[in-house]
């Protein structure tokens, strides 16, 4: 039956501290010992392993090459202690955001890198999909987070409300409409619309909307996004009638938003899959969006 080997800390802390100095009274104070508890340290050490691990010249101690192996050989003891008595290691954590373009193109990228910049540790992956897809992606595991203005409520998501808003009416800053602070549905009557596709169930509200107030507009362009509506109002086309979130907070420049005289609300909301807990990272981003979302006359928090 075989010798049970034992290892004592304090003489492998004395011996490296001992080759570093070069003397026992500076491995001493390094290690807050006495000198006497170092040399019986280093004595203790040699008589245990049968080596002599320092030979005195000229009033100095020289390690040997027993010395320098053994403690070459305790590296990976030390490095493991510092890392132990250190700081927690960090640790990247990937969030995988989806969301349809008028969230994500300039609104959710300015908050992404604001969120990157304090919180250098996450890693952010972001996927730009229709409201259909985001759910999907949620559902099939392949999004932690996604963000929609359509309520797709489906069994294994849940919906969180982020944002409610009223409709508007965007035209170019020189439209005549544009001095009115309020937009009735009888002021679009032969006005050059830019309206959503039918796909939309919002075109359908709107058009019931119209003829309830014998509101007749000339729909000159059907687009699929409400930033393409935007951007056609935007050069004097027509207006268009769209939710204002989130694209009042990046598209102000030559267009105008006014609120439209309606019952048409929209709600924003994050998606999460149901059948597992919100990881951290999604935590964070989805407090930092609720935080830093900016003020606008048309929505507000949900």
């Amino acid at each position: 039956m075989g010798t049970k080997t034992w290892h004592s800390l304090p003489e492998y802390q004395a011996l490296r501290a001992l080759m570093e100095s070069g003397t026992t009274s500076k491995a001493a104070i390094r290690l807050g010992l006495s000198q006497s508890a170092v040399s019986r340290s280093i004595a203790s050490l040699e008589a245990r392993t049968g080596r002599i691990l320092f030979e005195r010249e000229g009033g100095r101690l020289q390690p040997t090459n027993e010395a320098m192996r053994m403690n070459k050989r305790l590296d990976p003891l030390f490095e493991a202690l510092d890392r132990i008595d250190g700081p927690p290691e960090s640790t990247q954590e990937t969030l995988r955001i989806a969301a349809p373009p008028t969230y994500a193109h300039r609104f959710l990228v300015d908050h992404m890198a604001t969120f990157l910049k304090t919180n250098p540790n996450f890693y952010i992956s972001l996927e730009v999909a229709s409201s259909e897809d985001v759910i999907r992606g949620i559902l099939g595991g392949q999004h932690d987070l996604g963000l929609t203005g359509v309520e797709l409520s489906r069994d294994g998501v849940r919906l969180a409300p982020y944002r409610t808003s009223s409709a508007v009416c965007a035209m170019a800053s020189d439209h005549p409409l544009a001095q009115r602070q309020v937009i009735r549905p009888e002021d679009l009557h032969d006005q050059p619309l830019i309206a959503l596709t039918h796909r939309h169930a919002r075109r359908a509200q709107l058009e019931k909307i119209l003829h309830g107030a014998r509101s007749d507009p000339r729909i000159i362009a059907e687009v699929s996004t409400s930033v393409a509506a935007v951007d056609l109002a935007k050069t004097g086309l027509g207006l268009a009638i769209v939710n204002p979130f989130p694209i009042v907070q990046y598209r102000s420049d030559g267009v105008v938003f006014r609120s439209f005289a309606s019952q048409i609300t929209y709600r924003s909301y994050f998606i999460t899959p149901d059948h597992s807990p919100i990881s951290r990272v999604a935590r964070s981003f989805m407090r930092h969006l609720r935080l830093h979302t900016a003020k606008d006359s048309f929505s507000e928090k949900a």
